[in-house]
Formats: C-alpha cells, structure tokens, sequence
C-alpha cells in the first residue's frame, strides 16, 4: 500500500513540477538533500536571492532523496544542484554552492 501511496505521490510531484518549469517566469530549482552541509549554505544564499528578485522569478526546492526520479531525469548527480527553467526549457544548470550576487544576476538576466 505504501508503494503504490508512494507512487501516486511522484506522479503527483512531476506533473507539478512541469507545470512550474512551465511558467512564463523563470523558476529557479534547488536539487538538495537534507544532509549536505553545503545545501544548507545554499539554502540561506537562495533566501536572499528571494529577496533581491522578489515576485519576478520563483525558487522551489527539490529534496533528492525524496525524489531521486525527478533528480535522475534531470541528470543531477550531485548536491547542490541549482537549475534555472523558464516556458519549459532548461536555461541553466550547474552544482555547487553559490553567491547571492551570481544568482541574483542569472536570474535577472531570464526575467
């Protein structure tokens, strides 16, 4: 039963996620896990990217762990990894952690 609970829930999890990716702003995802040190400085670095960009751009985070398919289709092999999508296409993607002002900038270039 948990299986199949399970299942429903990642199909649930990525047709959300498409309709996200999909948005006419540009959407910002942070694959992460719940263990990753550097996630966690990422995490504090996208609250301030939110700030600087406020409603012009979205930032979801994506726990890898809870969701390796969705993490697997988007060939994330480590954590962090940040992606920027807008209107359904991948326009960036890199691992690792970074600065407020590099983000910040991406993403207005997007905006």
């Amino acid at each position: 039963m948990n299986y199949f609970n399970g299942q429903i829930k990642i199909r649930i999890m990525s047709q959300k996620f498409q309709e996200i990716i999909n948005s006419e702003r540009p959407v910002l995802i942070d694959f992460f896990a719940t263990w990753c040190q550097p996630c966690k400085v990422q995490s504090s670095v996208l609250n301030s990217v939110k700030e600087n960009i406020g409603e012009a751009a979205r930032i979801i985070k994506v726990d890898v762990d809870q969701y390796p398919a969705l993490a697997s289709q988007y060939g994330v092999r480590g954590v962090p990894t940040l992606a920027i999508f807008k209107k359904g296409e991948l326009l960036w993607k890199e691992s690792g952690v970074h600065d407020v002002n590099t983000l910040t900038q991406l993403l207005q270039q997007y905006i």
